[in-house]
């Protein structure tokens, strides 16, 4: 994911601000407005100009009900028309507060809504000029305001003093509320994204398993149907040996045959709708996950070894495509960063069941190996090429830690080496290290495995939305 996909998806995140949405915030702050005018007259007896203060309240209703009428309720808007809007109520807000006191006003706090909308939905950079419109209508009303005087004509108004401090408090609140709002909003949408991105790798993952059961069993199938049709078109070559013609139809079917043997034979190698594959000896799902990284220029080093004192046959796991997904995700990070070496480590105790990958890279950098795990960790800098292909925004790194964490794994990161040591020496285990334990009752299926299976049960085709 780029930069550049970064912000597109921030712009249409802020699409997804509805009209109703905003429609009914308005007319509750409308409900409240009038609520608090109607309170200050009759019960605190104050002498508002109530012509100008309808005249504000009716502004909003007027445009709420045209929004109603003109555009449909579940509209989305654009990062434009929610600015806009919300820009109006930070105006109607304001002469509201003009009219009442301005700073004087307890209810000038509510100005800060506005922003923090804003932060939650809209971008950086609209945040910042509408806090910035924000402060400076704050800071106008703090000098230019009505005063709020009973009908007795006493002037209600706090000490200077005070006004300033709540001017003080209002700004900063705004600067707080919008990064703070900000910054949460942006980890939630970013674990969002990742999350979402997790869920299409394993949904391909799963069609590509489905997909190869499907042409495993059909090459299982027409096995038989072709070796029939060679058998006959063997036969009918030495009886056509004196019918030419005929003879080189009979060499085509059988060359033909043959070639649907091949194919087939090809694309159905994993032969994943066999029952004896749905499980298979944790060494073999774990070659196949590293696979397509066996051939990247590094050498890939197996160790598969139990504990001491333990069973020496290796356990029988599930080939689920969370495991291998994950586990070639962690390996193709380990390819990626590597000087030459790459060793899987797989070894098993009693109760639990471990693969370790270690390479002779430069390691986990220290600033971030608390953070391993997490989404978007980083950005790449232009000009960086140290993994050629790939955007190191950690990513890859989260989606096998979710994977393998779905199947009850516990994941570690460490380096081979110590924090200060800049060295990286090839050959040596001196690069990051990851190791992935699983709880074998959790993952094993040692006694489905050695009990009967039964015949295999016909796979239909992957259903494709």
């Amino acid at each position: 994911m780029t930069d550049s996909t970064s912000f597109d998806q921030r712009r249409l995140r802020s699409n997804w601000v509805r009209l109703r949405t905003l429609i009914v915030l308005r007319w509750f702050a409308i409900a409240g407005q009038l609520a608090a005018i109607t309170v200050a007259q009759r019960l605190f007896e104050l002498n508002l100009n109530l012509g100008l203060c309808f005249l504000a309240i009716g502004a909003a209703i007027v445009t709420n009900l045209i929004a109603i009428f003109v555009f449909p309720e579940n509209r989305r808007l654009s990062e434009r028309e929610v600015a806009g809007m919300l820009v109006f109520d930070i105006g109607q807000l304001g002469f509201l507060l003009y009219l009442t006191g301005g700073l004087n006003n307890p209810f000038a706090l509510l100005i800060m809504a506005p922003v923090t909308i804003s932060a939650a939905t809209l971008s950086g950079r609209t945040t910042a000029l509408l806090g910035a419109l924000t402060i400076g209508l704050v800071s106008a009303l703090a000098f230019w305001h009505l005063p709020l005087r009973t009908d007795l004509g006493f002037v209600m108004r706090m000490p200077q003093d005070f006004v300033w401090g709540f001017w003080t408090a209002i700004t900063i609140g705004i600067v707080f509320l919008a990064i703070y709002v900000g910054r949460v909003a942006t980890e939630i949408n970013t674990m969002s994204d990742a999350l979402a991105a997790t869920q299409m790798a394993l949904a391909r993952e799963q069609k590509l398993t489905d997909l190869g059961g499907v042409v495993a069993a059909a090459a299982h199938e027409l096995g038989t149907p072709l070796a029939t049709i060679k058998l006959v078109s063997a036969e009918l070559i030495e009886e056509l040996e004196e019918h030419p013609d005929l003879l080189e139809d009979a060499r085509l079917i059988r060359d033909q045959a043959d070639r649907c043997r091949d194919i087939l034979r090809s694309m159905g190698q994993a032969g994943k709708s066999d029952h004896h594959m749905r499980q298979a000896p944790i060494g073999a799902v774990v070659r196949e996950a590293a696979e397509p990284h066996r051939d990247r220029g590094k050498e890939l080093h197996y160790d598969i070894a139990p504990a001491e004192g333990t069973d020496p046959e290796q356990p029988i796991i599930d080939r689920s495509p969370e495991i291998i997904h994950g586990l070639r995700n962690l390996v193709q990070n380990a390819v990626d960063f590597a000087s030459a070496n790459v060793w899987v480590d797989i070894f098993w105790t009693d109760t639990t069941l471990s693969v370790r990958i270690v390479d002779d890279g430069p390691g986990y950098s220290t600033n971030v190996i608390g953070r391993l795990g997490d989404p978007f960790l980083r950005r790449r800098r232009r000009g960086q090429t140290r993994r050629p292909g790939y955007e190191g925004m950690g990513l890859g790194l989260f989606i096998a830690k979710t994977l393998l964490e779905r199947t009850g794994a516990e994941i570690t990161f460490a380096n081979g080496r110590e924090p200060y040591d800049a060295r990286a020496i090839a050959g040596e285990r001196s690069g990051a290290i990851v190791q992935a334990t699983w709880v074998r009752a959790q993952v094993g299926r040692e006694a489905e495995a050695r009990a009967a299976l039964g015949q295999n049960t016909p796979i239909a085709a992957p259903h494709v939305r």
